[in-house]
């Protein structure tokens, strides 16, 4: 047989060409997805090298079975639970803003008044809430989080978060009735204790208060139920946290010593 006749040989080791349809989809990753150490680090439990550890001890479930495979990937939709806690894997967020007047605490207004959401717009990519409220013209501090369990503990007055606000009077308050709210009074909701009482100018008009409950318009009902009326109310304390480097209007994220505490 000459040269000519015989076929030439195929390239040595060159694989055929396949088909898009002879492609796994199993084996294409959907962006939806997210490795399960992530997941777990997301939702603040630990960081991933622990939660690799956690997955390889079988500590974790996913939609109700054990799994133990370093590299799995879950879905949003998935439930992944750890001691029998269901995890939220958004990253948890922790923001402390100074408020100042006109804007309502509240994530919408259906009148189209400004809210706190503005001010935080930026703070971060999670979805978070303001803890408890300050009315429209109070000014202070406000705690954002999406941790809904810490935003619980926080506004429930069994725990007592101490909450101080610095008030401005319209007129000196008199011996009689800052003895009365020391004392304790009666409003329309029922009985009110502060927890402590201060007067901070020369002219007493100017007061400290101390207060862990948190009925709506708490501080302003006190002094306006003995014939005051508030023109100035700034919360100054909320817990251990304090306005101090914190400019009026601006926000920051709270350090880790912080989120132990507050925790």
């Amino acid at each position: 047989m000459s040269m000519q006749n015989r076929r030439k040989p195929k390239p040595y080791g060159k694989p055929a060409q396949k088909s898009k349809e002879s492609h796994p989809k199993e084996a294409q990753v959907s962006p939806e997805e997210i490795r399960l150490n992530k997941y777990i680090a997301n939702a603040g439990i630990c960081s991933r090298r622990e939660a690799d550890k956690l997955i390889a001890d079988g500590a974790i479930k996913v939609n109700g079975k054990v799994i133990q495979e370093l590299g799995f990937r879950v879905k949003a939709k998935d439930v992944v639970k750890y001691k029998g806690q269901q995890l939220n894997p958004e990253k948890k967020q922790y923001i402390l803003l100074n408020k100042p007047k006109g804007f309502i605490t509240t994530t919408s207004d259906p009148k189209g008044r400004r809210t706190v959401m503005e001010l935080v717009e930026n703070a971060c990519s999670e979805q978070i809430f303001p803890v408890g409220r300050l009315d429209r013209t109070t000014t202070g501090l406000l705690l954002f989080t999406n941790d809904g369990e810490l935003a619980k503990k926080l506004t429930h007055p069994t725990n007592k978060i101490k909450k101080v606000y610095q008030v401005s009077l319209d007129k000196a308050i008199s011996k009689a009735d800052f003895l009365a709210i020391v004392d304790g009074l009666t409003l329309d909701d029922g009985a009110v204790k502060v927890d402590d009482l201060a007067i901070v100018s020369p002219d007493e008009k100017v007061l400290g208060i101390e207060i862990h409950l948190g009925k709506n318009r708490i501080v302003r009902r006190i002094f306006e139920h003995l014939g005051y009326r508030v023109e100035k109310l700034d919360r100054v304390m909320f817990g251990n946290l304090t306005k101090k480097d914190l400019p009026r209007g601006k926000w920051r994220e709270l350090t880790e010593k912080e989120i132990r505490w507050i925790k």
